[in-house]
Order: structure tokens, then sequence, then C-alpha cells
């Protein structure tokens, strides 16, 4: 395998345990307002309050790891998307703002402000990571340069508008069974009662998604249509996202949010194998595409830096489990909670 196929699968690797830790982030987020009392959004918040802020360190490696390897894509697709990521950050802003600020003062005007500051701040950032997820799918307009030469028109429309909403129907499906594990009593019961809606929500979208995609977005099938053993992926994601239903019946939640991980991955490695092997797809110019070989940095630099990832991956992966192992179990409410 060639460090180019290697660093893709890192990259990879990289954004699906950022989606999977900050999905939940994103879905206890977007689920934040339709609590009734100050004290059930205080343990809302308190849910993901010791990891949020790890789980970005996943971002932050993964964009990383984007520039080092292969930064001829990281610079199209940062000035490309430049407002969009922006907002992106600004919403990411606010959600760590909110988190922090309110709680500082008991007046119900000041604890309202930042709590529609989180919950639209988590709404924005899962919308807009699926619309450039969309755009990376369907193709943007590159030249001959492989830069970016569309407007802001080129990245909204009806497809990507459509990868936005089924992402957050998968971080909200995703977000409603951790916040099930880790609440209990009337708040428990009434994020039993979402995790169906969320279920069904996220569903909808997604054959409606997939349906699309097969139509309108052929080229992102056309590697598993070559190689037929890797219909296993898509295998495996049908079963994840109907395990996830099951498990919620028999009231096993923690398999039910395990499921729920495994969608999420698995959803992404499609991504990947339909985009495979573009970083950024040209559209309508596929010979304008930037790929793993036409995008990446030189195979010193790749071998060097894999070195250090293969270094610093497993500092990652402990610390991020040591929080959750000492953070484990049910939610309460003490002096120092948020």
């Amino acid at each position: 395998m060639s460090l180019h196929i290697v660093w893709f699968v890192l990259v990879g690797v990289l954004f699906g345990g950022y989606a999977v830790l900050d999905g939940f982030d994103l879905g206890i987020g977007a689920l934040h307002l339709f609590t009734s009392s100050d004290e059930e959004r205080r343990l809302m918040i308190n849910s993901i309050g010791p990891v949020w802020d790890g789980n970005e360190v996943w971002l932050v490696t993964g964009g990383g790891a984007l520039f080092a390897a292969f930064p001829e894509a990281y610079a199209t697709v940062f000035s490309g998307f430049y407002i969009p990521f922006m907002l992106f950050l600004l919403a990411l802003i606010f959600r760590a703002v909110a988190i922090e600020f309110r709680s500082k003062q008991p007046a119900y005007w000041w604890r309202r402000m930042w709590d529609i500051g989180f919950a639209a701040g988590s709404v924005l950032a899962a919308l807009l990571l699926g619309v450039a997820m969309g755009n990376i799918a369907y193709g943007v307009p590159l030249d001959s340069n492989f830069v970016f030469n569309g407007t802001l028109q080129h990245l909204v429309h009806p497809y990507t508008l459509l990868t936005g909403i089924t992402t957050l129907a998968l971080f909200t499906m995703h977000g409603s069974i951790y916040g099930v594990l880790k609440t209990e009593g009337e708040l428990h019961e009434k994020l039993r009662g979402w995790v169906k809606n969320a279920i069904i929500f996220f569903i909808l979208m997604y054959v409606i998604t997939t349906i699309y995609t097969l139509l309108y977005v052929p080229h992102m099938a056309s590697l598993i249509k070559t190689h037929p053993i890797l219909f296993i992926v898509p295998i495996i994601t049908i079963l994840a996202i109907a395990n996830v239903p099951r498990e919620y019946y028999y009231n096993r939640d923690f398999r039910a949010f395990l499921s729920s991980c495994v969608a999420v991955l698995s959803l992404l490695a499609l991504f990947g194998l339909g985009v495979f092997p573009n970083m950024v797809f040209s559209q309508p110019n596929p010979e304008h595409s930037l790929t793993i070989y036409n995008a990446a940095s030189s195979p010193r630099t790749l071998k060097i830096m894999l070195i250090i990832a293969l270094i610093g991956m497993p500092l990652v992966i402990a610390y991020t489990s040591s929080i959750y192992y000492i953070f484990r179990g049910k939610v309460t409410l003490s002096e120092s909670s948020y």
C-alpha cells in the first residue's frame, strides 16, 4: 500500500474520530432547547461538559494531517470554502462560549441567550459539515491550476442541503442516544422519546440522500461497483443503522449507542470509498480534480509525518479513553457543575 493511500486512510480515521465523538456533542446541542427547565438544560450540558473540548482535538489533528499530507487539497478547500468554514468556526466558538458562560449568572435572559447560542451553534456546525461533504462528493468547479473558481451558489444547492440535513439528523440521533446513557429520571424518559423521533428522521433522510446520490451523483458508487468486495461497507452500514432501533426497543441503550457509532464510521467509510482517489472532485471538469497523488506532499514528507502520527495518535487515543473512563456513569448536578 502506497504512502498516499495510507495517509488518505489516516486522515479519514481522524475525521471519523471527530464525527463519532463531537457528533453526539452537536446532537446534544441540537436537542438542547427542547428541554423544559433550567435543571434539564444544565444536565444536558454537563453530559458533555468533561469531554466536548477533548472531542474537538480530533478535528484539529485531522486538519493538521490534511495540511501536512495533502497541502494542495487543504489550500483549495479552505480558500474555496472560506465563508462556510468561517461560519463553522463561528458556530464552534459560540458553542464553547455558551457552555462556559451560561451558568455564570442566574438571570433568565442571560441563560436563555446562551442556550440559544449553544443550540444554534450546534445545529449550524452540523449542517455546514454536511454541506461541505456534499460539495466534496458532488464536485466543485476547479480550474487547471486547482483553484476554486465558483461562487457561494456553487456550494449551496439541493444536494448539499440534503447532505447537510442528513448529517444533522445523524448527529441528532447519535446525541439523543448518548443523552439517554448519561441521564436518569424524568429527563432520561424524555430523551428516550426523542430517540425514536430522531431515528425516524435520520432513516428517512438517509434513504432520500442515498437514492439522490445513486441517481444524480453516480460516480460515488463507481469504486464499489468495480470492486464487489467493497459491498461489505454498505452492508455493514445498513445493518448498523437497522440495529439502532432494535437495541433501543429492547432498552439496550449502550448497544444502541455502539451501533450508532458504527453507523457514523461506516457512513464516513462509504463517503471515502465514493470520492477515492479524489480529494476534491472537479465538476464539470473531472480532469482538474485533486487526487491523493497530485495533491500530496513529497514522499519524504509523508514518511516523516507518518512516523510522527504513529507516535502521536496513541497519545490522543489514550487521553480520550482515560477521560471517558474517569467521567463514566450518569450525570448529576453539584456546585461545580455548569
